[in-house]
């Protein structure tokens, strides 16, 4: 028998041991190598009389096993078979699919015993092999095991039997959170779910198995005895009918029909729970065939999964340059952005100078960071040495002379370009040749920005969103003169402080704030026209969206909105209000005196703590409200407004050259402002869930009934015209590379 991924041993007393080892990474997952590797040695040990028990376990000290090598799977999901011919397709991606399946429950039916030595992270098809032995004992120190299967956060679903193992183990209620959810648990938990039998030391885990192969010859799964019974009852029982009665209820609430991996994770438990287990198997691999050929599933594989990996190491940082060291780092400005910005730089372990125009404000910056350590600490996830470590690595101040010897200084300060020219000239008084001057905006354009600065080629833009310590995502923006070396430090600082960066190139709004903007400027479009407030925020979420437009409206600021919208029609020669959509929000903040959340009253009422209690009630003074029903063709249409208009700003950015990386702006879209994730982002939505060419015959349709906002421009015509997509047309950079 010649393994590629596993190490084989068969002891004195006929006990194989199998160890995954996958060459060259530090941790297993399961390539097709990996799962041939399986087949074989479930033969072996079935075909070998000399073989009397099987100990599967990881070689690697950082786990078990990570789940599916989805690299592998997201670039095969929709091959195979006859291209000519669907039903040979199908029946071809259900055998790939079955492979898995098929594969353990060959070892578990093997009539001899096998356990599994779990020392580490056993995650996705890590945990269905697993589950497919009949014993399992995980490491009880090792802080940084987790038992789990997080399918469903990239689209996807169980393929190797977690779907009808884990229900038949903890129940199907009990199960729900783990399969639906893609929660996972720690040892202790996985032994009181009755997921592990055994908990011990890592060093001894091993032992262990193998002391109860030894000892337990004829065992056998527990539902292949006739008198097995499902906790909680099965699918037909009254307790279980109950259970998937409202867990139906629960998840249409929860996912609003968008997300097809839950609904089928939820019919594969419901109908395999109703027959034994070879049949049940066989359904789910049809499920998971099923959810694997979705747009959904295949643009949350690619951005969700794929493309996130590879953007968090820094896939699109420019060749050349050395790993740029950050050794001092020095924020200016500590209110709410700035104080953030300086957590997460101590927390990654750089020394933070956190400077204000009064040592009051500075210290109250610092404070932020004081909060968030004393609430880890509080509940067990820092340690009290650790948390005062972090502390002592930001010094608040109002010295400029602090800046001297920063490698990357993040100015802070308010929107306003006098402010920040000011605090430029300061900052650079003191401030190295080789160092990053990064600026934090979201709306100043980087190229004017740069104008008050002497060293123009190291001046960027480090647009952060709030709050800092939660939102994963950075957009970097090139100014006209700022260096690909330049870019390559600051994605280095950004990587260092754990976040995802995104590179685009200046203009105004640059990439994520300007796209945003177009969902609420949509919904107060819809309120304009009369649409009832309650359907627009209903639908809005209902599209995928984390909040109704209003709300947004509201958490940005109408007031905000207000100035922005003035400026802008002013720079335009005309009067911001003589839009319907700009009278009415003059009307709300200038009249009404209702600026958004943070005064407690916007389209929105707020309660004490900050929540909306209802939408405001006087609306009608200005608008007449017309639409008060929402039929199922008014909902899809206003759907389609909502993501069709930002999409159409997306492929203006790339036309443009705001953007240039189909990767860069689906990640950006999810991250930013949450853009419908089941889409797996902007590029991913027009490109798979429509396809170009229908996407602009329904936007011309779109602009003939409600404007020139959604008229596609040359660039989607052309891709339509030629058969392109955004990621054909816009490839990753390496992709790029490796074409040229």
């Amino acid at each position: 028998m010649k393994l590629e991924t596993f190490g084989w041993d068969v002891d004195a007393d006929g006990i194989a041991t199998a160890t995954f080892d996958v060459p060259g990474r530090s941790m297993n997952t399961l390539t097709a190598k990996a799962i041939a590797d399986l087949g074989a040695i479930g033969k072996e040990v079935a075909t070998n009389a000399d073989i009397k028990g099987l100990v599967i376990t990881s070689g690697k000290a950082s786990g078990f096993c990570a789940g599916a090598d989805l690299g592998e799977l997201g670039g095969g999901s929709g091959g195979g078979g006859d291209k000519g011919d669907p039903e040979a397709q199908l029946k071809a991606a259900f055998e790939r699919s079955f492979e898995m399946n098929k594969i353990l429950r060959a070892i578990e039916t093997c009539k001899k015993p096998v356990a599994c030595a779990i020392n580490g992270l056993a995650l996705g098809g890590g945990l269905e092999v697993a589950l497919g032995c009949h014993y399992r004992v995980a490491a009880n120190d090792n802080p940084k095991l987790q038992l789990g299967l997080p399918e469903a956060k990239v689209g996807l679903m169980p393929g190797g039997g977690g779907t009808q193992r884990l229900p038949r183990i903890m129940g199907a209620q009990a199960a729900a959170p783990f399969l639906l959810q893609g929660d996972s648990m720690t040892a202790e938990q996985a032994k009181s779910n009755g997921v592990v039998h055994e908990l011990a030391p890592t060093s001894e885990l091993v032992a262990r198995a193998k002391a109860w192969v030894k000892a337990n010859p004829n065992a056998k799964a527990p539902w292949d005895d006739p008198k097995f019974k499902i906790p909680g009852g099965n699918p037909n029982s009254q307790g279980g009918s109950t259970v998937f009665t409202f867990g139906s209820a629960m998840l249409a609430k929860q996912t609003w029909g968008n997300y097809p991996a839950q609904k089928h994770i939820l019919s594969a438990v419901y109908e395999g729970l109703s027959v034994p287990m070879d049949a049940a198997l066989r359904i789910e691999s049809r499920y998971f065939v099923k959810t694997l050929m979705t747009p959904e599933a295949k643009g949350m594989i690619r951005s969700l999964f794929l493309s996130m990996q590879d953007l968090s190491k820094g896939a699109s940082r420019p060749a050349g340059f050395p790993t740029f060291e950050i050794k001092k780092a020095v924020v200016v400005g500590a209110g709410l952005m700035g104080a953030g910005i300086a957590y997460v730089q101590a927390k990654a372990g750089i020394p933070t100078i956190l400077l204000d125009v009064s040592q009051e404000s500075a210290d109250k910056g610092k404070a932020y960071s004081q909060r968030i350590v004393d609430k880890d600490v509080s509940r067990g996830k820092l340690s009290k040495e650790k948390g005062e470590a972090l502390l002592a690595l930001i010094t608040p101040t109002t010295d400029y002379a602090h800046v001297k010897g920063a490698d990357i200084v993040v100015e802070a300060v308010f929107e306003n370009v006098e402010l920040k020219a000011k605090v430029t000239a300061q900052i650079e008084e003191h401030l190295g040749d080789t160092a990053v001057m990064g600026t934090n905006t979201s709306t100043l354009p980087i190229t004017g920005l740069a104008g008050a600065s002497k060293r123009p080629a190291n001046f960027i833009g480090i647009h952060f969103f709030s709050p800092v310590e939660r939102m994963g995502l950075v957009e970097i923006i090139m100014g006209k003169e700022t260096t690909q070396e330049t870019l390559a430090k600051t994605m280095d600082y950004v990587l260092k402080i754990k976040k995802t960066p995104v590179a685009v190139n200046d203009f105004r709004g640059f990439y994520t704030s300007r796209v945003f903007g177009t969902y609420p400027e949509e919904g107060m479009t819809m309120l304009a026209e009369g649409i009832a407030p309650a359907i627009i925020e209903n639908v809005g979420r209902m599209a995928g969206m984390p909040m109704g437009p209003l709300e947004v409206s509201d958490s940005v600021g109408i007031d905000t909105m207000l100035k922005i919208g003035r400026e802008s029609a002013k720079a335009a020669g005309k009067s911001y209000e003589q839009n319907p959509v700009g009278d009415l929000v003059a009307w709300i903040v200038d009249s009404q005196q209702r600026v958004g959340r943070k005064a407690g009253k916007g389209f929105y009422d707020y309660n004490e703590a900050g929540k909306p209690s209802r939408l405001y009630p006087d609306i009608g003074k200005k608008i007449e409200i017309k639409t008060t029903e929402c039929p199922p063709e008014l909902k899809k249409e206003l759907t389609k407004r909502f993501l069709y208009r930002q999409c159409v700003e997306v492929a203006r950015c790339f036309e443009e050259g705001v953007i240039l990386d189909a990767r860069d702006a689906d990640i950006g879209s999810i991250l930013a402002w949450g853009f419908a994730p089941y889409t797996g982002g902007v590029c991913s939505f027009m490109d798979l869930k429509v396809g170009i060419k229908t996407f602009v015959a329904e936007c011309d349709e779109l602009a003939e009934k409600y404007g020139e906002r959604f008229r596609p421009n040359a660039l989607l015509r052309e891709m339509a015209a030629k058969g392109q997509t955004f990621y054909s047309r816009f490839p990753p950079k390496d992709q790029k590379a490796a074409a040229a």
